[in-house]
């Protein structure tokens, strides 16, 4: 079955600006400090007496890595000494004691995330400590119904470890590849066998996972096309459910890391849409279904059957299938969101610690969505969610006249509707076949904030 993507490389160059990627709105550029534990406690408790409490899910952010991948712009800590990682597992079974507390006994645990860094640094008896001490803690759905996922580095899982995982409880596995050729790989520092990685996503689904992605990513040192096109070969025998293909974003001024790219070994501007384009086009000819910005899925796959039937959703993990819970953050950098408020813990693990340590809830920064924020990421969510945004349906949620309101950002969108990618109606938005990619341009008008983070540099370009 072929999606029948369609790219055209001239408006690729010509939307090729710098935006958010829409995992949330407002924006983490617009978290402050504002939003401390205090007021976190506070919209915990609102949120406990609303008439149906949301479910929740649990992220839980493992910043350690063994070894250095030269792309990453992660959180994260490399480091070969495991002492860290037990003390770290031990603050967060301390934070896990002081969210808890805050919690309603009817609230069941329907997602969990581990990622990183690497997950699967934490040893399996560690991991297993971790899983009980969230199972001990907060109620968690029936095994039938819950979704556990975590990020792997097929370097640090074989057969039996995938086991181990399947015997805890995740049913979801993310695997990081980024590229499959030796000459990328030992320019990112990641070498990782094929045969390794299609050994995970076997094992996973001989225990039963539910669900397999690959990230994958172009733009990055001495890709080509026939590189990347033999990368996809060894990606589609494997046939994982779900594809990242992620942009590398080579921000050197503000990850200090990707120093050790040199900005010679990146494929020119040219080169890159090349990669873009063939990649998405071979996916999308190759049975997957693409759901938007840099994911695509089986159709049989949870996360093509909700682009399907106007239930995806959008959140700090990318494109998700359950909109209607409250996220809980755990461990260094994480950000949560209760209600209508995001929250991000301490970026450093020392910081992390030392508050938790002291009893405190780790809460470093925050924000309170007003009227207008809410509004503005019901319209944003639809445009990267749904493809489009019926006037009629906000206009009743929120008591405006969509067309008033809006004006601006409907002035904004004329460019992309005279190039066929938007198409405005009298009562509605929708994102025409050839807009599918710019989904990120066709948001940015309704953004109140982008102009102030765009100066200030925040974000990394679309393409």
């Amino acid at each position: 079955m072929a999606d029948n993507l369609l790219l055209d490389r001239e408006l690729l160059r010509r939307y090729d600006v710098t935006g958010p990627r829409y995992t949330s709105y407002p924006t983490a550029a617009q978290f402050t400090e504002a939003f401390d534990a205090r007021r976190y406690r506070q919209r915990v408790a609102w949120s406990n007496e609303d008439p149906m409490p949301r479910p929740l899910s649990l992220y839980v952010h493992v910043p350690f890595c063994r070894t250095v991948c030269f792309y990453c712009a992660c959180n994260k800590v490399i480091t070969a000494n495991y002492r860290r990682a037990e003390r770290y597992l031990e603050r967060l079974i301390q934070e896990l004691d002081l969210q808890a507390a805050l919690f309603d006994d009817d609230r069941p645990v329907e997602q969990l995330h581990l990622g990183g860094g690497t997950p699967t640094y934490f040893t399996d008896e560690d991991l297993a400590k971790l899983i009980n001490a969230i199972a001990e803690r907060f109620p968690l759905a029936d095994p039938e119904t819950r979704e556990f996922s975590i990020e792997v580095d097929p370097r640090t899982v074989d057969r039996d470890r995938v086991r181990s995982l399947a015997e805890l409880g995740f049913n979801r596995l993310s695997l990081g590849v980024q590229d499959f050729d030796a000459d990328v790989q030992k320019a990112i520092n990641r070498i990782q066998g094929i045969q390794d990685t299609a050994d995970v996503a076997d094992e996973a689904r001989r225990q039963g996972f539910r669900s397999i992605n690959l990230d994958l990513m172009y733009g990055l040192p001495r890709q080509t096309p026939e590189r990347l096109s033999r990368t996809l070969d060894a990606v589609m025998d494997i046939r994982p459910d779900r594809i990242a293909l992620y942009n590398y974003a080579h921000m050197p001024q503000m990850f200090r890391i990707q120093r050790q790219i040199p900005d010679d070994s990146l494929p020119p501007a040219e080169s890159k849409l090349t990669l873009l384009i063939e990649a998405m086009e071979r996916l999308s000819g190759d049975g997957y279904q693409y759901i938007g910005m840099d994911h695509f899925a089986l159709p049989d796959d949870e996360l093509a059957q909700a682009a399907n039937d106007g239930t995806l959703h959008r959140n700090f993990q990318g494109y998700a299938t359950r909109p209607d819970l409250d996220l809980i953050g755990l461990g260094a950098s994480s950000i949560g969101q209760i209600g209508d408020a995001y929250s991000q813990n301490k970026r450093d693990p020392e910081g992390h610690a030392e508050a938790v340590a002291a009893g405190r809830l780790p809460v470093w920064r925050g924000v309170e969505l007003s009227a207008d924020d809410r509004l503005r990421r019901d319209v944003i969510q639809a445009v990267m969610c749904q493809g489009g945004v019926d006037f009629g349906a906000v206009e009743e949620r929120h008591g405006i006249v969509f067309r008033q309101y809006f004006g601006e950002a409907l002035a904004e969108l004329t460019p992309l509707v005279e190039d066929g990618l938007v198409e405005i109606g009298r009562e509605s938005l929708r994102v025409t076949e050839h807009g599918r990619f710019f989904l990120r341009n066709v948001a940015m008008p309704f953004d109140a904030y982008l102009a102030e983070a765009r100066a200030e540099r925040r974000f990394s370009r679309v393409i």
